[in-house]
């Protein structure tokens, strides 16, 4: 009898069973992507930056470790800051290819481009792809992320509030023994600005550029339209028309006619060469190393106002995915990846160890004193000079998981969090306006605010003529239109948020 059938029927579960074998082994990835073998994805992201010269090198060594863990390979491309805004509308616009790209309140603007549709929803990708990040981030950052109740963004982890500073050069504050840390208001800075004007001579008392804003005590929704700080009314006002800027432009005004200002103040840039007391700066938990390191000398700094969070500030940076975007999963599995990944965070913000910089370990007795902290890393990083690697911090993802550079102390970002936790929320945190229906007026106020105002924030020009003039313009080209449609939209969002009716 011919058994050859039996033998052939027998081998079949073992058939069965090597293959179920295979599939399961081929399945265990032990933490890299399940599409091995595949192709990885390709993502396209814009950042706002200067191009630095090592920066392909650097995306070569991220694309080697993002697609063996997750299947997804990034084009990085930097476009200058100046070109940044026009870049981005040009490439929305034309429907040009990209995949994400960095938003905030001060660069393509994130509540626009939301309001234009051009921007994916993420709540449903986020709880899929990305629960740890949505979890671990302070929820303010989301509910600033959220347009109408739906996050288009993921926002980067920093400093959640609006901290202006003043900023003092520490070798005159010591020389002088000043108490810079009692000093707030600009009116405080007045007998400290006329002794150095007439001990130092070749110091610039106090030192503006074109690009300085008077301190605004003020949520400007839409320059120069806002709500007052601590205004629980929620009444819509015309900056210039508030005493308390009138005040700060008249004693601007007082303080470039007595020579503490620099003459060319309302033309200025930025000239670090130019010997100063005091100058403006936007502030953050040691701030001051920051700016040290940029100026090339010790400064010493006190907060202007008390921290207020609003939502230009919370959106101080996000990264957005385009609703074009052909992998959408593995654009926001890829953003998970950027902000709680160390080693990619760390390569994406310093680059390669040993080129562009070198761990420093923290000392036992640092670490110790750090102990009940969060956000503690064992080494620190001292960042190699033109190393031909540089990025701006926050442009591609959180603070919270990069090592801190050598010159600041290990619980920095324990700080941040801190700061964070004790900033306070302003009265329209929340309130979205929509421009749409005053889109031409507000224009029309952009032009007329670069007009007039480098010459008034600076003191160059008299503000008791200046500002009615100011005013004048700003009403002709419909100021009254922009007040009346805000305040009647605050107040809709106001009775929303209390659960009350809104009329009709």
């Amino acid at each position: 009898m011919n058994h050859s059938g039996n033998r052939l029927w027998r081998t079949v579960p073992l058939l069965l069973l090597f293959f179920a074998m295979f599939v399961l082994a081929d399945r265990d990835t032990g933490g890299r992507d399940e599409r091995a073998g595949e192709e990885p994805v390709h993502l396209v992201w814009y950042q706002i930056g200067t191009v630095q010269p090592d920066g392909k090198v650097v995306e070569k060594q991220v694309n080697d470790y993002v697609s063996e863990k997750i299947g997804v390979t990034v084009e990085i491309i930097p476009v200058n800051w100046n070109d940044y805004n026009a870049k981005m509308r040009s490439v929305i616009t034309t429907g040009a290819r990209w995949d994400l790209a960095f938003s905030s309140s001060w660069a393509n603007d994130y509540l626009e481009i939301a309001q234009k549709g051009v921007l994916l929803p993420l709540d449903d990708l986020l709880e899929e792809y990305a629960p740890a990040l949505l979890a671990e981030t302070d929820g303010r950052f989301w509910q600033a992320a959220a347009i109408n109740g739906t996050i288009y963004g993921v926002p980067s982890e920093k400093e959640l509030g609006n901290m202006p500073m003043w900023v003092f050069t520490k070798e005159y504050v010591e020389r002088y023994d000043i108490p810079y840390e009692t000093l707030h208001t600009l009116e405080d800075l007045e007998p400290w600005l006329a002794l150095i004007a007439e001990k130092e001579p070749d110091v610039v008392p106090l030192y503006l550029t074109s690009e300085f804003t008077a301190p605004t005590y003020m949520d400007k929704i839409m320059d120069p339209v806002g709500i007052e700080y601590g205004d629980e009314t929620l009444t819509v006002r015309n900056v210039f028309e508030t005493q308390r800027m009138q005040d700060t432009l008249k004693t601007l005004r007082r303080y470039y006619m007595a020579g503490y200002i620099n003459s060319d103040a309302a033309v200025a840039r930025d000239d670090r060469k130019v010997k100063r007391f005091v100058t403006k700066g936007d502030g953050q938990p040691y701030a001051e190393s920051v700016w040290g390191r940029t100026l090339g000398y010790e400064v010493v700094a006190s907060a202007i106002m008390e921290t207020q969070i609003t939502n230009a500030s919370a959106r101080g940076a996000l990264t957005v995915i385009s609703k074009d975007c052909p992998y959408p999963e593995k654009a926001v599995e890829f953003l998970n990846l950027v902000n709680t990944d160390l080693y990619l965070r760390n390569l994406l913000n310093y680059g390669i160890e040993n080129v562009h910089y070198t761990k420093i370990p923290v000392s036992a007795e640092e670490l110790e004193r750090a102990s009940s902290k969060r956000f503690i890393y064992d080494c620190k990083v001292h960042v190699a000079e033109d190393s031909g690697y540089a990025v701006p911090y926050y442009v591609q993802g959180g603070l919270y998981r990069t090592w801190v550079p050598d010159t600041d102390p290990v619980d920095k970002w324990d700080a941040f969090a801190e700061y964070n936790r004790e900033s306070v929320e302003a009265p329209t945190f929340g309130f979205d306006f929509n421009a749409g229906p005053v889109s031409g007026p507000l224009f029309d106020f952009r032009i007329i605010l670069d007009e007039y105002g480098p010459a008034l924030y600076t003191g160059t020009v008299d503000p008791d003529v200046y500002v009615p003039m100011l005013n004048a313009k700003l009403y002709e080209y419909g100021m009254q239109d922009v007040i009346d449609e805000m305040q009647r939209q605050i107040d809709a969002w106001d009775r929303l948020r209390k659960g009350q009716e809104v009329p009709e």
